[in-house]
């Protein structure tokens, strides 16, 4: 179930072609991300690691039990589309479910290693294991 969302979401990028068209797809992932409201953005939430500003929080899904529900934000239109694509993949898992995303296989099968710069690249993992974290503070 796990890889087959991560698969659906690659062979989505794969449609796209070039990376120019895929950039631009990130970048409308991020503009439809819901904002996150201003009491979540606190130190707590920040991904410090982050050139850009990027907040990320769990919540309990009222309407799944043991899943959770994630929100985010940054400052930068590429990173906040990959905070979207991430808010939209780990929402709705319960913990154990986050803990098992092959988040590796996304990232390559996107290609983002090959397009984002290193500082960028390491930025994004700590989202990653930002969320991870709070996902497993949530359990």
């Amino acid at each position: 179930m796990l890889d087959d969302e991560i698969g659906e979401i690659i062979e989505n990028f794969e449609l796209l072609g070039d990376w120019d068209q895929r950039y631009q797809y990130l970048v409308e992932i991020g503009e439809r991300l819901p904002a996150m409201p201003a009491e979540q953005k606190t130190d707590a939430n920040r991904v410090m690691e982050c050139m850009s500003l990027v907040h990320v929080a769990a919540e309990p899904d009222p309407e799944r039990d043991g899943r959770l529900r994630f929100r985010g934000d940054c400052d930068t239109a590429i990173i906040k589309g990959v905070v979207g694509l991430l808010v939209g993949l780990f929402s709705g898992k319960t913990p154990a479910d986050i803990e098992a995303l092959d988040v590796d296989a996304l990232f390559s099968g996107l290609q983002l290693e090959e397009h984002l710069s290193p500082n960028r690249h390491v930025g994004v993992y700590a989202i990653v294991n930002k969320m991870k974290r709070l996902a497993e503070a949530a359990a």
